[in-house]
């Protein structure tokens, strides 16, 4: 449950960095670079792929199975008649 807990807030923090580059970028554009911005888009930024990095791998989903199937038997080789 905190696994869980700490990749949501990773994701959060991702979310975060990515809005204050946005505003980086905006003061960068408007003549004013604020490399303050940077800074915490960055750290942040890191600090939620850190977060994350912790998520256990999920397991495969069975949507295309059947697809799977299909492609695996077309791999097989043909037996000669």
């Amino acid at each position: 449950m905190i696994r869980e807990f700490l990749v949501r807030v990773g994701t959060f923090f991702i979310l975060i960095g990515i809005g204050i580059l946005v505003l980086f970028i905006a003061s960068d554009s408007a003549g004013g670079a604020n490399f303050d911005y940077l800074f915490w888009a960055v750290l942040s930024i890191i600090v939620g792929f850190f977060l994350r990095h912790r998520r256990e791998a999920a397991a495969p989903a069975e949507r295309f199975s059947l697809l799977r199937g299909i492609r695996r038997r077309g791999r097989e080789p043909k037996e000669r008649r």
